[in-house]
């Protein structure tokens, strides 16, 4: 625009023209001529921005006339004057002066129905940003939406917005209806400035008794309505009322607000019930953009995939709809958790919480369709165990936990998030219909029970699925017990007055069979998420009601007796340490009395609560159990047992036993337990060997806790947790000073034993106990030698037998010794100093006299095994325990196993050579087969079944089958349990085996590769992929290759590897699975929509199997790798030589299959919702940021990619539309650079509605790149 000219010269110079125009009686048309043949004589740019400014002000007069009006139309039409310039300004003059003004009211509503989608950004080239500022301070836009304007797009939309709003806040205005909004004043409730008023006052005298002018201002509250209904139902306004839906939902949901308010007002004023059809038309338009959703290009073969809806081929009352392979996450997540030795770092329920809300909209299913499959997930958990193979870690409890704890406290969280919705929606008195979630899914707004009706209807259909309900042996009882209360229940409904209620005692003379449904039934009663109306459900209580003869007695539970204040005796003590506790509060006491007790009452508490309470728990609370276990550690180690002579042997090992029982079981817990995922694997996606520190645990403990204190701050109605201080291992001195010995010791090598260090002295007795013990028990065969090191004991034979004492000494003491001792040791038997049996009697006498002991001789040896530096020794049955009787067997039966899964095992006989094992191995499988299996050494076992595991790890290949068949030859019932588990050995650094059983993972669960075959095998399920029962029988052993693979993939090197086998995979099935319904090359199906949706439906389960295994393998750190790198390098490598003829259908299903894996990945591990963590967002942002920059950097040509052009185009319109439905809080996270280029690249391959949806989630900032896709829309 020509800056030569000031505004007031150019005002006198086009109102002189327009007046000699009129003068003329000219046309309107002549008008424009004249005027803008003398703004190109002034220089002035078009379209003309001080001629809109010139003209408003002239329109908002009484003088105004017709012929002016319809000046200005025409040069709205002819370029003259851009039409969202003036009609900013003629809204904020016109709508706060409408009733004075009626005439003009009238007119700029016809303005505004004809030009209001009239928005060429093209046209305002040379003066948008002056546009957009006019626009801007015009209707005070930055002010009241509180953002930066700076685009003219944006200013369109919030324009459109504005005046939708400004005219029916004018329209209740005139109708005499009074509301107060939520999201402040409009236009017609702003100030006015005085020029305007004076106006105003004028306008006001000259019409005051005009019939005609108040005629007119009753039909132009009509006429806005009518204009709004016109407005809002085209295809642009729905976009742009979509993207305030969707951008500003604040500001949405105030004029949600006032369609509401004139809804319930219609009763009250007559206006309203003549203007109903209007206000109905304008009502229903708003709603359509809420359900609206972009049609997408079906002429390209992805729109259609992507517009297929889930296909739910098997009704939810059919037995095998649990198996369908959408709901597989559920499966592999719950068997995964089994595992045992990895520390997540988010609680089980958290996980299970955002895999229900995920599954829900990725499957788009219904909420019944959702928990019946988590409920059949869990029961298949539990059904795989009810009969395992005998070993050392039954894991029955803890699947049943799973089912009746950790899936019911999920559904709370669920049920919970929906309340929060509720509740905000009904606080802002929204409008009543659907309110759109986060995962792009309505829900309907009628009320907040849908979430709960569908868990009540999925119990319901449960009772379909009798195949999955029947008990184990160990709960039938409660089961049955169960099923009797609802009989009771009943029974007592219909022949009393007053129903018992959920407390009253069961009466024993009812029998009615009792399975798995009552017993979950009674865990969501108890947390409750439904109420016991469930007892009189159809066929809840089976019809038949006996009479016992035998009534069971109902005698208190022990754990009650012990609540109530019995003492803690003999008997007590007994059954409390063989049986978990059934409630927290339990716990509680139990630590109380443990810390603050008496002496007696102090040990019996210590040892109950170490015993099955703890460590048959869920792994969850890992770090809340260690901080409860150092008090104690700390107070029983620091004790010094009495002085004692031989006769008091009873009382010798109470506070040694205690205190090995707190720490035996806190050392399993950062000794054994792998740290999260996130810690393990390095950026290259290789696994690092490393280990839980107990800082690492208190960290996350103390997180926790803030994290609570948190929620109880915004939650009042939460309470508190009872430990709400922050603990450091600081605040245990001795256990500290223990821990950072341990460290150094497994760091470097020890030096030898000195008379004069305190701790060496320590070391000395105890050499000397164990070497009179060792002297004793081999006097007669004369063969054992002194273990001679420094000073480490004097000649035993010259003190005789009453030289023996056992050391008097607190715990800690003894430990901080024992490494030297263990040095010592096994220096002198590997210089013939001593023998191996020797050795191993050493070993032993020190785990009886200080069990805690074994903590230290597992950590040392340990880092021995990894250090390398001792000889192998020979197992051949003179010097240590030889397993040849039947290794050779268990060597057929793991090759059998890894045959079953498909896996071709190298053979691992060798042949005349002698089995080998590294000295320190061979002493601590020496060592741990002498112990007794009794039920009372549990606490023993499961730190020594764990610890040879672990340093086995560190021994070559194959180790594990030398030490799985000793300890098979001792425990022939757990022989297929060690065939099990010595047949993972092979996966940790074996990358052929690793492929082979993941291509059997694929295999199993979605059948053969197979052209031919016309369909899949019927074996393919998720029990083909885990199994159904993990039980062996027979004469051999067999496992379900995904359960294999869960069970050995958490110790692969190199998982970056693993991910690309199964993005390998993933392509190679979709290719496979599409080309049994494509034609050869034809790129259409070969038959209608049918094999359409089953192709798509094959490819999603294929990348759904590909997610859930990628993630169990290397959590967030391989899926951002997969973001970053993986599907990067899988586009730009060249697959040409290694594929056959592929149709142009299997290349699409291909690039349709990688979307699905990669979105649902991020999904599984990230969630798809706003709401994260910082340092979570950082990382998702950050790596989805980095893979759409890499797809835009290959749209504009700068990166050339190797795969096929199909598959190209497939995976990125299929990504985008899959990140537009189910993940859009990510596309927020994505420069909007990157998304425009995006966009851009999609309008090139005519995927427009595509595009728009993608910058419409863009947020504020793309808002105007949207609006510049308006007038592509039809």
């Amino acid at each position: 625009m020509g800056s030569e000219c000031d505004l007031g010269g150019f005002e006198q110079v086009v109102l002189e023209t327009l007046k000699r125009c009129q003068q003329q009686n000219e046309s309107t048309l002549v008008w424009v001529m004249e005027v803008a043949k003398c703004i190109r004589s002034l220089g002035v740019a078009l379209p003309c921005l001080e001629l809109g400014q010139v003209l408003v002000s002239q329109l908002c007069f009484d003088d105004n006339n017709s012929s002016l009006w319809k000046f200005v139309e025409l040069a709205l039409s002819s370029g003259l004057l851009y039409p969202l310039h003036v009609l900013s300004l003629l809204t904020s003059r016109i709508l706060p002066h409408r009733r004075s003004q009626p005439k003009a009211y009238r007119l700029y509503l016809e303005l505004l129905s004809r030009y209001a989608f009239s928005f060429n950004p093209g046209k305002a080239d040379a003066c948008k940003e002056k546009i957009t500022k006019s626009v801007d301070v015009a209707l005070q836009l930055s002010q009241l939406y509180r953002i930066r304007v700076l685009e003219l797009g944006q200013a369109f939309v919030l324009f459109f917005f504005s005046m939708i709003i400004g005219l029916i806040d004018s329209t209740l205005d005139d109708w005499g209806l009074h509301m107060t909004p939520t999201d402040g004043p409009s236009l017609v409730l702003g100030s006015t400035d005085h020029h305007d008023m004076d106006i105003d006052f004028k306008g006001s005298h000259n019409v005051k008794g005009n019939e005609h002018h108040e005629k007119m201002r009753t039909t132009n509250s009509f006429t806005a309505i009518e204009v709004l209904g016109k407005l809002t139902e085209s295809r642009k306004a729905m976009v742009i009322l979509r993207l305030v839906h969707l951008n500003m939902p604040v500001n949405f949901s105030g004029l949600l607000q006032r369609l509401q308010f004139l809804e319930a007002s219609e009763l009250v004023s007559p206006h309203l019930n003549s203007a109903n059809q209007l206000l109905a038309k304008l009502s229903a338009n708003i709603q359509r953009v809420m359900g609206f959703e972009y049609q997408l290009n079906r002429s390209q073969l992805s729109g259609s995939l992507l517009d297929i809806a889930s296909c739910k081929p098997v009704s939810c009352f059919h037995s095998q709809f649990g198996q369908s392979a959408c709901w597989a996450p559920f499966d592999i997540y719950m068997e995964n958790a089994m595992d045992g030795k990895q520390l997540p770092i988010k609680s089980a329920v958290d996980v299970l919480t955002e895999a229900i809300k995920t599954l829900q909209a990725f499957n788009q299913a219904s909420w019944q369709e959702t928990f019946l499959a988590l409920w059949l997930s869990a029961l298949r958990l539990v059904q795989r165990e009810r009969d395992p193979p005998e070993g050392p870690i039954p894991r029955l409890e803890a699947r049943l936990c799973v089912l009746l704890s950790i899936v019911p406290l999920a559904i709370t969280n669920v049920l919970e998030d929906e309340a929060k919705l509720c509740h905000s929606s009904t606080a802002g008195a929204t409008f009543t219909g659907s309110v759109e979630s986060g995962y792009g899914h309505k829900m309907n707004g009628k009320g907040c029970a849908s979430r709960k009706d569908g868990l009540i209807s999925s119990l319901q259909i449960l009772g379909h699925f009798s195949g999955l309900l029947c008990p184990p042996l160990s709960v039938t009882d409660a089961a049955n017990t169960a099923a009797r209360k609802a009989a009771s229940f009943i029974t007592n409904a219909k022949n009393q007055r007053d129903i018992i209620r959920g407390g009253s005692l069961v009466d024993a003379s009812i029998k009615a069979g009792g399975n798995m449904r009552h017993l979950i039934v009674e865990a969501c009663i108890a947390r409750n998420l439904i109420d016991t109306s469930a007892y009189t459900w159809p066929g809840y209580v089976s019809a038949p009601i006996i009479s016992l003869s035998d009534s069971s007695s109902h005698d208190k539970s022990p754990w009650l007796m012990f609540m109530e204040g019995a003492p803690l005796n003999g008997s007590l003590i007994d059954y409390l340490i063989m049986n978990p506790a059934s409630s927290l509060a339990e716990i509680e006491k139990l630590f109380s009395i443990a810390l603050n007790g008496s002496e007696e009452e102090k040990s019996a508490a210590a040892k109950i609560l170490c015993g099955a309470s703890l460590s048959r728990g869920w792994n969850i609370q890992v770090p809340e159990v260690a901080a409860s276990l150092m008090p104690l550690c700390e107070v029983f180690g620091s004790l010094k047992p009495a002085s004692r002579n031989k006769s008091s042997k009873d009382d010798e090992p109470s506070i040694y036993m205690v205190f090995s029982f707190a720490f035996l079981y806190l050392l399993r817990l950062w000794k054994f337990y792998r740290p999260p995922l996130e810690q393990c694997i390095s950026e290259r996606g290789v696994a690092v060997r490393g280990e839980l520190t107990l800082e690492y645990l208190l960290l996350l403990r103390n997180r926790s806790i803030a994290s609570c204190q948190v929620e109880t701050y915004s939650n009042p109605n939460q309470s508190e947790p009872a430990s709400g201080k922050p603990i450091y291992i600081d605040s245990y001195p001795k256990l500290r000073a223990w821990y950072c010995q341990n460290k150094s010791c497994i760091a470097s090598t020890l030096a030898g034993l000195s008379s004069g260090n305190p701790v060496h002295q320590v070391a000395n007795k105890i050499l000397s106990m164990i070497y009179w013990k060792m002297t004793k028990s081999a006097a007669s065969s004369g063969n054992s030698s002194t273990p001679t090191s420094g000073s480490a004991c004097e000649s035993p034979r010259s003190t005789g037998e009453d030289a023996y004492q056992r050391p008097v000494l607190p715990a800690w003491e003894v430990l901080e010794a024992i490494p030297f001792v263990l040095e010592a040791i096994l220096t002198a038997c590997a210089n013939g100093r001593l023998s191996s049996r020797d050795l191993t009697t050493g070993l032993r006498d020190l785990v009886d006299f200080l069990p805690a002991s074994l903590a230290a001789i597992v950590s040392y040896f340990s880092a021995e095994v990894t250090r390398g530096i001792w000889k192998p020794v020979a197992m051949n049955g003179k010097d240590w325990p030889s397993p040849a009787a039947i290794l050779p067997s268990m060597e057929s039966e793991i090759k059998a196993v890894l045959a079953a899964v498909g896996v071709d095992a190298p053979s691992c006989s060798t042949g005349n050579s002698p089995i080998m094992l590294p000295l320190p191995m061979a002493a601590l499988v020496s060592l741990t087969i002498t112990f007794k299996l009794d039920k009372s050494l549990e606490y023993i076992h499961s730190v020594a079944g764990l610890a040879l595991e672990h340093c086995a790890s560190g021994c070559p290949w194959p180790s594990m089958h030398i030490i799985g068949s000793l300890w098979a030859q001792k425990i022939r019932r757990w022989h297929n349990f060690i065939v099990v588990s010595s047949s993972r050995s092979i996966f940790r650094q074996n990358k052929e085996a690793i492929a082979q059983l993941l291509r059997s993972c694929f295999t199993s669960f979605l059948g053969s590769l197979n052209i031919s075959t016309s369909s899949l095998s019927n074996q393919s399920s998720v029990n083909g992929l885990l199994g159904s029962t993990i039980s062996v029988g027979g004469g051999g052993s067999s496992v379900a290759p995904g359960f294999l693979f869960l069970r050995s993939c958490r110790t692969i090197h190199n998982v970056h590897y693993v991910s690309d086998i199964i993005v390998g995979l993933v392509a190679e099935y979709a290719r496979n699975l599409a080309s049994r319904w494509a034609s050869t090359d034809s790129p259409r199906l070969k038959s209608s929509q049918a094999s359409l949706s089953i192709a798509s439906v094959r490819a999603r389960e294929v990348a759904t199997l590909g997610a859930s295994l990628l993630c169990v393998t290397g959590g967030v750190q391989l899926v951002q790798e997969l973001f970053r790198n993986t599907i990067p390098t899988w586009l730009i490598s060249s697959r040409k030589q290694k594929l056959h003829k592929v149709s142009v259908v299997s290349r699409i299903v291909e690039g349709y299959a990688m979307a699905y894996l990669l979105i649902l990945s991020g999904a599984i591990v990230w969630g798809v919702e706003a709401k994260l963590t910082t340092c979570a967002f950082s990382r998702r942002a950050r790596a989805v940021g980095v893979h759409m920059d890499f797809l835009a950097g290959v749209l504009e040509g700068n990166i050339s990619l190797g795969c096929d052009p199909a598959t190209w185009k497939a995976y990125l319109s299929c990504l985008v539309g899959l990140m537009v439905r189910f993940a859009p809080a990510w596309i927020q996270e994505v420069k909007l650079e990157t998304l425009r280029k995006l966009a851009c690249g999609l309008r090139g391959w005519h995927e427009c509605e595509l595009a728009i949806s993608l910058l419409e989630r863009g947020g504020t900032a793309a808002i105007g790149s949207v609006a510049e896709l308006l007038n592509v829309i039809s």
